[in-house]
Formats: structure tokens, sequence, C-alpha cells
């Protein structure tokens, strides 16, 4: 919304300086000649993104700029290294995205776990015309070794769609593109070990592959345990965070005191890293911006096109602070990480004409829809999570276990998992984590009705089902 956006603005750039008190809504709306409701809006939005504050008896003011905060500085682009002198390496397995680790098991007729969008919904006629349109484009040099940060095409497109959609503050040559969301934590992980990191702090339930990643680079975990506003602040030593402050995976929370997070990054030097997976889909207002935007200097942004689109499309992106884009790049050279160059020109293409935005739109009113149906359909069963995402929390009744449940789904031909499989201890209540995307449109209500099968309290021994 207009007022949203001039309002984030004003703050970013310093007009609007901290502690400046903003009219009451109704003032507001009524110098604008808008509705008070739009203002109401846009302040809930500014407050849960970190710009401003709101407190009872003092009204809406801009919030303080943590200590030593700036605009982020013009950046040079890193420049391409040359394909003779990389080295090669094993780094398929870091290029999953949250969600994408193991094939369902071959007796499930359906496939119910998280992270997966319905891939049988993409926009196969869009995306050839964009690929029509952005080969017809493209110069010969395009078919060369790309450069190992990504196409300037692509960095370009990202760098307008993420500050337009997220809020990001980013210029293309801090755009870092890469194969999966998965590859550049690996890059990023190691390039900070290199750099001196040592500890790296994890959310109490997110994705193994992300935690072993951080392992595998030489960092030791440090768990954070996720209460109802989200991961608690670190409280020993530690270098560099993994955050999924939007939409925590797969708990479903978002993290409500981001500026404590970004005050303590700049106390302690550390690097906050925000895994944005699924920041499109928000079915019950706006979308929450970018933590990037609080800090430039200190998060790391993370995005996938693989839950807007498909995992087949490859391609996901980082947006580092300044100083660590030529480390980040130097690691994925030094492995001869390139994505595919040509999908790199359909992306850029495919975003520049507004056919992602459309998909995207698209995508959340059907999913919003799946999501509605499945709570509905659950009944008195306890869902967690804000209605977000691709994925609900489904608390277990009547003390059943998740062996029990995930058991009794696979013989009603389901692949679901517990939220064991996410947890860094054990200690949480028993529950599925149901991804209700993956189904096509045509298997939803059957999917579901299985799904409430499983979970009904006379649930017992069932005959597999027949696909």
């Amino acid at each position: 919304m207009a007022l949203e956006r001039a309002l984030r603005e004003a703050v970013q750039s310093g007009r609007l300086a901290p502690g400046t008190s903003l009219p009451p809504s109704r003032a507001l709306a009524g110098d604008l000649g808008i509705a008070r409701n739009t203002v109401a809006e846009a302040y809930t939005q500014l407050v849960a993104e970190g710009w401003l504050t709101a407190r009872q008896g003092s009204g809406t003011r801009v919030a303080a700029r943590p200590t030593g905060a700036t605009p982020p500085a013009p950046v040079r682009r890193a420049s391409p290294h040359d394909e003779s002198a990389v080295p090669t390496a094993r780094v398929g397995r870091f290029t999953a995205d949250a969600g994408g680790t193991t094939a369902p098991r071959g007796d499930a007729v359906y496939d119910l776990r998280a992270g997966y969008p319905d891939v049988a919904a993409f926009p196969h006629a869009e995306w050839v015309a964009a690929a029509r349109t952005a080969m017809g484009r493209a110069p010969s040099a395009a078919y060369r070794y790309a450069d190992p940060q990504g196409l300037p095409e692509l960095r370009t497109a990202l760098a307008g769609y993420l500050g337009r959609t997220r809020g990001v503050r980013v210029s293309p040559d801090r755009v870092v593109v890469c194969a999966g969301f998965g590859q550049g934590l690996w890059a990023l992980a190691t390039a900070l070990h290199r750099r001196g990191a040592r500890r790296a702090g994890v959310e109490s339930h997110g994705l193994r592959l992300h935690r072993q990643i951080l392992a595998d680079a030489g960092l030791r975990l440090v768990g954070l345990p996720v209460g109802a506003a989200g991961a608690e602040l670190p409280g020993e030593d530690v270098d560099v965070v993994l955050l999924t402050p939007a939409h925590q995976f797969p708990l479903g929370i978002a993290l409500e005191h981001r500026a404590d997070f970004v005050q303590w990054a700049r106390a302690h030097r550390a690097v906050l890293v925000e895994d944005d997976y699924d920041g499109e889909f928000r079915y019950d207002r706006r979308p929450l911006g970018a933590m990037q935007a609080l800090a430039p200097d200190h998060v790391v942004y993370g995005g996938t096109a693989s839950k807007a689109l498909a995992p087949a499309v490859g391609l996901a992106w980082l947006a580092p602070p300044e100083h660590l884009v030529a480390p980040v790049v130097e690691e994925l050279t030094r492995v001869g990480a390139r994505p595919a160059a040509l999908n790199q020109l359909v992306l850029a293409e495919f975003l520049t004409s507004g056919r992602y935005d459309r998909h995207v739109r698209r995508s959340r009113l059907a999913y919003r829809r799946r999501r509605d149906r499945l709570v509905a359909a659950l009944g008195g069963l306890r869902v967690h999570g804000l209605p977000a995402g691709l994925h609900a929390v489904v608390e277990l009744p009547d003390g059943r276990t998740e062996e029990q449940a995930v058991g009794e789904a696979r013989r009603r031909g389901l692949a679901v998992q517990g939220l064991a499989e996410f947890a860094l201890a054990p200690g949480h209540a028993p529950a599925l984590v149901v991804g209700y995307a993956t189904p096509p449109a045509h298997a939803f209500t059957s999917a579901v009705a299985r799904l409430v099968a499983t979970l009904s309290r006379s649930a017992g021994p069932a005959a597999r089902p027949r696909p």
C-alpha cells in the first residue's frame, strides 16, 4: 500500500527520525482523505516489521535505530572468475531447500510432508513464454560460463522484486544467486568459518539438513528455544544465527522481537541469516517485511524459487552485507557451483514481466483455501501456527505418539512427518507437521479425508489403500 511504503521509506532514509511521534490514525486519515483502517493497517504492519513502536498512552512513534545503523553503502560488483581456475567438488547435497531432503515412501499415495508446493500448478505456459522471450533476447555471451555470483539480469530483477515485495534493502551487486538455499548456506557458513566464526545459533526446531550444513562447515551448534514470540536470544557467545523470522519452520510462529536480535547482533558483531523460505504466503494480513531491512549490514537475507514455483527451477538467492559478498562468491567458485544460466535468464524475464507476481497471487489464494479446508476438516483438533506458508502443525489427540500417528498415516497411504523429525532435542508435545500444498487439486479432498481418519479418536489399523 502507498502509505505504508511512504512511511517505511521516510524512516529508512532518516526523514522521520527515531522517536518522532506520528499522528493518530484518525487525524492522519482525515488529513490525507483516506479511510482510517488504511492508516491503522499501515501502522500495524510497520510496528510488526520493527520500524515503529506503539504503546498504550504514548501513541505511535518511530522506533529507535540500533546504534551504528546506517543506510547500505554503494558497493562494487564482484568480478567474474575464470572457469579454468575453478576446482571441482561434490556440493550436490547442499542444493536442497526447506523440505526437500527425502523422497516419499513407495507405498504413499498422497504426500503431506512439509515444504513442498503443488508442482501440478506450475505455470507451464507462462514459463515457456518467458523462455521464448529470454532466449530471443539473450546475446551469445549468455551461453558462456556464467558469473559465479549470478547473471546480472537475474540479480537486477531480484533486487527490484525483493525491495518491492519484501522490503529488502539491496542492490544488484549484493545479490548472490545459488542452486538452492542449502548451497548458499553452505558457502556462507564456510566463508564465515574461514573468517573466525566458531558457533552457530539454530532454532530448537528446523531442518536437519541446515543444521548438518552448519556443522559440516565447522560451526558448533547452539540451540535457541522457540517460544510464543519466536526464538530466544543467544545466551552465550555465538557468531552466526540462522532464523526463519517471518514464519518459523516448522512451528509457524512469527519472530516478534526482531529489533532485539538486531541490537544483539550489532553488540556482538554477529551475523543473522534470515531464511525467508515462504515469505510471500501470508493469508490473514499482508506479509511481514524482511528483517534484513532493519540491519542490512548484519543480516544475510535468503530466498528461493522452490516454494513459489517449483524445486526443479533450481534457483535461490542471498543478499549478504557488502563485506560478505566476495567471500561467499569465492566459496561457490572454489567448488565450481554455478546455477544453470538459461534458467536464470528465464526467471529474470518471469520476474520483470509480472508473471511471477501473478503466479504468487494465484498460489496464495489456492493455498489459503486449502488451509481453511484442512482446519475445518480437523474439527476440534488443535492446529498451531500462523495462517501462512504451506504447512500446519496439528497436535495429536488422546496421548497418541508421533510414531503411532505416522505409522497409521502410512497404512492409509499418506506420507506425513512428526514434529520430532525437526527437533534439535526432545521435549515438545506430540504433533504432526502437515504439508497441505503438495497434493494436486483433484486429490486434496481424499488426502485430507485420510488424514482425518488417521487422527480420529477411534482410528485403528487400516488396510493399505489402493492408488
